[in-house]
């Protein structure tokens, strides 16, 4: 009888072994199900910007990839725990478009963007744990949405047949409000993203490749030990992002709520140094400007 496999948790596996070409099938059969069509991704996208900013890199990835009829598509990935993550999606999609047209280029030539958010706590009030998010333009008076004139199509793609896919689309993927019920093939990847495993029964494209090449037990000594901090850095930022936020709140109900949110971030940038994480570590896990964070260890 074949036993479910323990797999390393997604926001290790993106920062490491799902950026080798060989385990693209991993993120093309999770990108499949969610978007319910077929995608092949094609490259990886770096930019210089991207490589200097450690977070951006280690928590996120750029994908050019084909989807089902030909249509290109920049689909970015990322795996982040911070209270702003909603500004955080929009810096990232931002970064994307920019970085991705090149000079001279007309902004018709900027590729249909997808954003995929997987959200490690429970982000906003929602009774969903997968949220799709579009930009429709509504008339305040007709209440007519906006479309298209024939002669502004020829100026995007063929793909681009709507405004709706002229700006980005957003998943947001809030796992751990996930129920446990497993009613279809996508279920099986918010599944194995919360509980970091794979059944045999599984069935979803790219599911069994997961548990094969993303196996704890095939790490070396090295990557198990460097895996293992992670998940302890990782526990114990959850635990210190808790205190930050609601102690953040409630100074803030109390003593406005600037500085109340000014005492949260003393607060978890104090308690994170004496774990011993770096700035760059501190910035990565909490989204507070390396900056903010020298000044705040500086003069506390």
């Amino acid at each position: 009888m074949k036993k479910t496999k323990k797999l390393i948790r997604f926001d290790w596996a993106i920062k490491t072994v799902l950026r080798s070409k060989k385990n693209f099938p991993i993120l093309e059969g999770f990108l499949s199900e969610l978007l319910r069509t077929d995608v092949k991704i094609e490259s990886l996208l770096e930019s210089e910007s991207n490589k200097a900013r450690h977070a951006d890199k280690s928590n996120r990835v750029d994908i050019l990839a084909e989807l089902t009829g030909g249509e290109k598509v920049i689909i970015e990935v990322q795996c982040l725990r911070q209270w702003d993550f909603l500004s955080r999606m929009l810096y990232g999609v931002s970064k994307v478009v920019t970085e991705h047209l090149d000079e001279g280029e007309s902004y018709g030539k900027i590729p249909r963007v997808i954003s995929v958010n997987i959200v490690y706590f429970d982000l906003g009030e929602g009774l969903d744990y997968i949220y799709h998010g579009t930009t429709v333009f509504k008339g305040i008076h007709t209440q007519d949405t906006l479309v298209l004139k024939e002669k502004e199509r020829s100026f995007y793609p063929e793909t681009i047949d709507s405004v709706t896919k002229v700006f980005p689309e957003y998943y947001v993927l809030k796992v751990d409000r996930f129920d446990m019920r497993i009613k279809d093939t996508l279920d099986e990847w918010v599944y194995t993203l919360k509980e970091s495993e794979v059944k045999p029964e599984f069935k979803a494209k790219g599911i069994q490749q997961a548990g094969q090449r993303l196996d704890v037990l095939k790490l070396s000594d090295e990557e198990r030990a460097a895996y293992e901090r992670h998940v302890g850095d990782t526990r114990d930022s959850q635990s210190l992002l808790h205190t930050y936020f609601w102690d953040g709140k409630l100074l803030g109900r109390e003593e406005g709520r600037e500085e109340g949110r000014e005492e949260g971030e003393i607060l978890i940038v104090k308690n994170m140094d004496k774990k011993g994480l770096s700035a760059a570590q501190i910035s990565e896990l909490t989204g507070i400007p390396i900056s903010r964070i020298k000044t705040i260890l500086r003069t506390n």
